[in-house]
């Protein structure tokens, strides 16, 4: 009668208990979530979900007894929640509801998970990707000949985003398919398409291969030679979440493959890197840069998930690191920013990108790093998406201020060879 010790019962109770406990027990077991229970239909104990439930049933229970019972659980080692006038066990998680608002909510229901599944509605990851396309593209529009014209960056800028769009969409749906043994152990990700058998495994990877087609589809639409930079980030995109199996710094492993786009904008605007020295030290300078920027980012979103990623095995720099965590977002904001300075030097930048790109994402970056509160889900989630937005903002807008100002220059001193002539 040991499993029925924790409920201190007397009288009637006890009787009842006795006598059931005779045709078949319930254990309460601790779980990933408290209110799980090894259930025994013939045991009305453990017909109830947590001890509020078998408050409601007065003919057995009374308030006092299931006062005493959640204090014995306490004592067990069983979490509860103190502020539970009934002693209840922390509440189940809430079950998956149909999104109401938002984009996903006027989509046809069957869409709905494959939606879910690209993070259709979380769109911060694509922000991300596109960012490094972004940035190539701007360092590497003067460095055109002749220079890129705006309406060749924005319609290339365009490009990228969709490419963005599509690959970040892909490389969710092979996480999902690698971790969707993994997935239902996190609070956070219980609930995603894959985890909660709303789109099957195999539906999933028919889904992969359609994006991946519709992704070579907008990668044909660039300068042949951006298929030779292009097609090798596939092996990236696939073996991140292996990544997080075997080491501790699968951030790396990402900020490779977030990265890649760093480079992508030289081809497509019809610059050789083998062939322009400058060209390949500015993108090499600013694809580590971003790849530094990446881990910083990422660290920040990993502690939102450093406690279900212990208990579920997965890997992590922010498990790794916890105590330091500060001290490391720091190093690499200022390699990420010295990197960014040495790709503008090599691109020959002016003073608008070095004050405006470079300074500015020391600011955000400075910022981020002294407010966020590592301990806060919440507080981890928003510098993750606005950080994205300031810091990406920032260095943007000072890569195309410095190129808007040298094409103008260009075309200040064309018109005037002209009235010369």
């Amino acid at each position: 009668m040991s499993s029925f010790s924790l409920l201190r019962l007397s009288g009637g109770c006890r009787s009842h208990v006795l006598r059931k406990s005779s045709e078949g027990r319930s254990i309460f077991q601790k779980r990933s979530h408290a209110w799980i229970v090894r259930k025994s239909p013939l045991s009305p104990v453990c017909k109830y979900k947590n001890i509020s439930q078998l408050g409601s049933q007065q003919r057995f229970f009374h308030n006092s007894h299931i006062k005493a019972a959640t204090t014995t659980l306490k004592d067990a080692g069983i979490k509860t929640d103190d502020r539970s006038q009934k002693g209840a066990l922390s509440s189940p998680p809430a079950p998956y509801t149909t999104p109401k608002t938002g984009l996903l909510s006027i989509l046809p229901s069957s869409w709905v998970p494959y939606a879910e599944l690209i993070r259709l509605d979380k769109p911060t990851g694509t922000y991300y990707l596109f960012f490094p396309c972004l940035f190539s593209t701007l360092l590497a529009a003067p460095m055109a000949v002749p220079m890129a014209s705006p309406l060749s960056v924005v319609g290339t800028s365009l490009l990228f985003f969709s490419g963005a769009l599509i690959m970040r969409g892909a490389g969710c749906t092979i996480n999902d398919l690698w971790d969707r043994n993994l997935d239902p152990h996190v609070a956070r990700t219980r609930l995603r398409p894959i985890a909660r058998g709303a789109v099957t495994p195999f539906n999933a990877l028919v889904f992969t291969g359609a994006q991946l087609l519709t992704g070579l589809g907008i990668l044909v639409q660039f300068p042949t030679q951006c298929l030779f930079y292009g097609i090798p980030s596939l092996l990236l995109v696939a073996s991140y979440p292996l990544a997080k199996r075997v080491t501790y710094y699968p951030q790396f492993v990402l900020g490779l493959t977030f990265s890649w786009g760093a480079m992508m904008g030289f081809p497509a605007l019809g610059v050789d890197l083998l062939q322009n020295n400058a060209a390949l030290a500015a993108a090499t300078c600013l694809y580590t840069s971003n790849i530094a920027w990446t881990v910083l980012y990422d660290m920040i979103y990993a502690h939102m998930d450093i406690k279900d990623d212990a208990k579920a095995g997965i890997k992590s720099i922010a498990l790794r690191h916890d105590a330091q965590t500060k001290q490391i977002l720091s190093g690499l904001a200022v390699t990420q920013i010295g990197l960014l300075a040495a790709a503008g030097v090599a691109a020959g930048a002016g003073p608008v990108f070095f004050v405006g790109g470079c300074g500015g994402a020391a600011l955000t970056l400075a910022v981020m790093i002294k407010r966020v509160n590592l301990k806060s889900v919440k507080d981890c989630w928003w510098w993750f998406v606005n950080g994205c937005l300031l810091t990406g903002g920032v260095i943007s807008a000072g890569l195309g201020g410095d190129y808007l100002l040298r094409y103008y220059q260009l075309e200040d001193k064309k018109k005037i060879r002209e009235e010369v002539v």
